[in-house]
């Protein structure tokens, strides 16, 4: 989509000429004098205001002190000058000024077109970003892992979500800036919630999720590493390594206030041994809290980052959308709620915001968490975890990493994606051919088999210390019509524990969400699950337990199946769909599992009435 040099060299935008009409912006000729306001000096800064008829000596006397250059000036906010001292009349005339100056030399934009979102601008600032190498390997990381071996359209990359993210925060916080002034929503909020849009997925490893959701849990259990941490560690990187610290200056921010910003908009709040403050956020004061909530909401879970993935990833599987994410745009405020100002929508809405999380709930059923797309990221875990060792990868300092420590070096990690998978498959070397021939069963689909599914009791979850050993308990399962020749062991059964909900575990996320009504729109309020609709679900968690064999001969799997069933019938969880078919000497497991429930019999039997009249039951 960008076609930058992938240098992150500082290139100044060029200034506006009295022919800027006639030319389109890439025939437009520099101006030697380098007369764009960014570049102008403190004594160039106060010759534009006298012309401009803003002379007034106490503010001259403010800029000269400070020494503000041009970069500054045109980005100062009502409440700064206030801060300085300086007058309302001589505030207004000069933000006046202002305002007609920038829209002399309004940046210019660069245009991306997005299968999603359509045309989308990006500002010069996030264009420089674009084009590093840091943000260009997100191109080789794809969106959704392994789904892509189960949904051929699946595709798409973290390089082009990761455009999304940016323009949806973008669309956001000028609707707030625009729909409320008193918010005092300024340039440098803009471009940082943007900037942290865009790189809030630097850190994602090979395969996204699968690298931090499967093989780092493997190579280093217990660890509480995520793709957050390091998505800060490789924006820093970008950052130093491409020199930007001086663009960002250049474009308005204050490097150190604003890099934390963005950072915190990532990963949360910085964690330092004097944090006293009840407010834990360094980049922004509480009035401004509602910021963070526009990229990654820990509140609601209601943020653009969901609302571009929804969109993109249902347009890439085949699969419909539900969420209007423009319609929530139209109808976002910032409201008080006990004090603290949230990102709120109105009233008519909570029916809407089920149906978002309902999406999220059925994406994860059909497609995130496909029974097939998960085996093959089990796989290429296994190849991974046989090819580790002897895979080496440079970095700073000329240090060697694996793939696992390679997240521990930028300069390494920049280096890590989607491309491991080729290096081994189309390696010839000895120590990499265990690894090599798990990635062939995957190219000619020779997976590992899967055997069914099952829940445990409500309640009863099962916690992730005993992950581990439950392919061991299947083992002791073994059922007495089972054939003692197979000899089956724990290494052949995976177990693959998966926990579904709305994003907040067990808890309702709209239950965090403040509504307003048309006839007061200062002050929100909650709504609770019964006020929107009787037919909204009871819980939103549910755990589920997959199991699958490595065997690949008829008769170990048939046995397989019946280990697993038996297991469920021991540990009472649910039955296994097709339990009847594969173990019909083992079910019903229990007495009432296959009789419809009095309440289903009378639905039953009123459909029949409905349909067929009485006469013909």
């Amino acid at each position: 989509m960008s076609s930058g040099n992938g240098e992150g060299a500082f290139q100044r935008p060029r200034p506006a000429s009295p022919d800027d009409d006639f030319h389109t912006p890439e025939k437009r000729a520099p101006d030697p004098c380098g007369s764009h306001p960014r570049d102008w000096g403190i004594e160039q800064v106060c010759e534009f205001l006298r012309r401009s008829g803003s002379e007034d000596p106490e503010l001259l006397r403010c800029l000269r002190g400070k020494k503000f250059p041009g970069s500054t000036l045109f980005y100062l906010t009502e409440s700064e000058l206030e801060e300085m001292g300086i007058g309302t009349g001589v505030r207004l005339k000069l933000l006046y000024c202002l305002s007609k100056l920038g829209q002399r030399h309004v940046d210019i934009m660069k245009v991306f077109n997005d299968p999603i979102h359509g045309h989308i601008e990006m500002h010069p600032l996030l264009v420089q970003i674009i084009d590093t190498p840091q943000f260009q390997r997100l191109r080789y990381i794809k969106q959704l892992g392994g789904t892509y071996y189960v949904f051929p359209g699946a595709s798409h990359n973290r390089f082009e979500h990761s455009l999304g993210v940016c323009h949806l925060a973008g669309r956001l916080i000028e609707a707030l800036q625009k729909r409320q002034p008193e918010l005092d929503i300024n340039h440098r909020d803009i471009l940082c919630v943007q900037i942290a849009g865009l790189c809030h997925d630097l850190g994602h490893g090979p395969f996204s999720h699968m690298y931090d959701g499967r093989f780092i849990p493997r190579v280093c259990p217990g660890t509480a590493w995520k793709h957050e941490d390091a998505s800060v560690k490789m924006f820093e990187h970008l950052i130093d390594s491409n020199d930007l610290r001086l663009v960002l200056e250049y474009y308005g921010l204050k490097p150190d206030e604003d890099i934390d910003f963005i950072k915190e908009q990532i990963a949360g709040p910085i964690k330092t041994e004097k944090s006293s403050s009840s407010w834990p956020y360094r980049g922004r004061p509480e009035e401004k809290g509602f910021l963070y909530e526009i990229v990654a909401n820990k509140t609601s879970g209601i943020d653009v980052d969901k609302w571009d993935y929804f969109a993109r990833d249902c347009h890439h599987l085949g699969i419909q959308n539900n969420f209007d994410h423009v319609r929530y745009i139209t109808f976002a405020r910032v409201c008080d709620i006990e004090g603290k100002r949230h990102i709120c929508t109105r009233k008519k809405e909570a029916g809407n915001l089920y149906d978002m999380f309902h999406t999220r709930n059925c994406l994860h059923r059909q497609a995130y968490q496909h029974k097939i797309s998960n085996i093959i990221e089990i796989m290429i875990t296994d190849a991974l975890l046989k090819a580790y060792p002897h895979i080496r990868i440079k970095g700073s300092k000329g240090n060697m990493y694996n793939i696992a420590t390679a997240r521990e070096d930028m300069e390494a990690y920049t280096k890590l994606t989607d491309e491991i998978f080729l290096s081994i498959l189309h390696s010839d070397e000895k120590e990499l051919e265990e690894a090599r021939q798990i990635l062939c069963k995957i190219e000619r689909r020779d997976l590992y088999k899967y055997l069914g599914e099952t829940q445990p009791p409500e309640g009863k979850e099962i916690p992730k210390e005993r992950y581990s050993k439950m392919a061991e308990e299947i083992v002791k399962s073994q059922p007495s019509t089972s054939s003692n020749k197979t000899g089956l062991k724990p290494e052949d059964f995976i177990v693959d524990v998966i926990n579904m909900d709305y994003g907040m575990k067990k808890k309702n996320p709209v239950n965090n969400v403040g509504f307003y009504s048309k006839y007061n729109r200062e002050k929100a309020f909650k709504i609770s699950k019964e006020q929107v609709s009787q037919l909204l679900p009871e819980k939103f968690e549910e755990q589920q337990i997959r199991v699958y064999c490595k065997a690949a001969d008829e008769e170990t799997i048939c046995d397989a199946r019946k280990y697993f069933v038996q297991w469920c019938k021991d540990n009472n969880f649910t039955k296994p769909q097709d339990c009847d078919i594969v173990a019909p000497e083992l079910t019903p497991m229990k007495a009432d599992c296959n009789v419809v429930r009095d309440d289903e019999k009378h639905v039953s039997k009123a459909k029949r009435k409905l349909e067929y009249g009485p006469q013909q039951l």
